[in-house]
């Protein structure tokens, strides 16, 4: 059976919820204000992203950039996860989300700071696995470059930033995994557990917590500083919590 377009994929996987949705229509980003996010990683719009930076804190009610730094990241790093994660236990593909082509507006929220003109799949090397190319797709590609450049901005323990982004991908599989179940389709609720069972043993996420073996419970090592929000308390998966106790 042929397989269906990116576009299509990504229409269908959008329906899990607004963090897996991303604007796949043909146009003109930069026109709209969105810059592409290989840009944002080599460091050609610090304005743009200290700008998002006051404004996750803004919206926050936070004078504490290290935590508007901290839940922006984590913010970006739910979408990308989400947006790879729900095409490849659905479909078995992978959306192509190299920088050049992946664009992001600092002004604008989920789902609408995200857009993917004309989307394709990503090829798979020789014997590439599915976890592998999400590995290289979405930790690789931005994770890791995202971190460097928020670092820059703010400083950072990047025990939080890891945890934070082992933490967005847990909570995208807890989301993907109930909406699966909920939608008759339990084949692909269970390959993005096992999806992002080997995702978590990527040395940059590692040692950030501890996976219950019936994900998608997982138990972080660090915080991502949201109780230091006003009104804002513990998440489930904090640190904290369990220190508390």
């Amino acid at each position: 059976m042929p397989q269906e377009p990116m576009t299509a994929t990504l229409g269908r996987t959008a329906a899990a919820g607004p963090f897996f949705s991303v604007r796949t229509d043909p146009g003109s980003p930069r026109d709209q204000g969105f810059l592409p996010l290989s840009e944002l990683y080599r460091g050609e719009h610090p304005s743009a992203l200290r700008h998002r930076l006051e404004t996750v804190a803004t919206r926050l009610g936070t004078a504490e950039s290290r935590v508007a730094a901290s839940l922006a990241y984590q913010g970006l790093a739910g979408r990308l996860w989400s947006i790879a994660l729900a095409p490849a236990a659905m479909a078995g593909d992978i959306p192509d989300l190299d920088g050049d082509a992946l664009w992001w507006h600092p002004d604008r929220s989920t789902p609408d700071e995200l857009w993917l003109p004309a989307p394709t799949s990503l090829r798979p090397a020789c014997e590439q696995s599915l976890a592998s190319r999400l590995q290289a797709a979405v930790l690789h590609a931005h994770l890791v470059p995202l971190h460097h450049a928020i670092s820059a901005e703010c400083r950072l323990s990047p025990k939080v930033l890891w945890g934070n982004a082992a933490s967005a991908l847990v909570g995208t599989l807890r989301v993907l995994h109930d909406w699966c179940r909920g939608s008759g389709r339990p084949e692909a609720a269970d390959r993005a557990v096992a999806l992002t069972a080997c995702l978590l043993e990527d040395p940059h996420l590692r040692d950030t917590g501890t996976p219950d073996p019936t994900l998608p419970a997982f138990s972080r090592r660090s915080c991502c500083l949201y109780y230091r929000v006003p009104g804002g308390g513990l998440c489930g998966d904090c640190v904290l919590r369990r220190a508390r106790r």
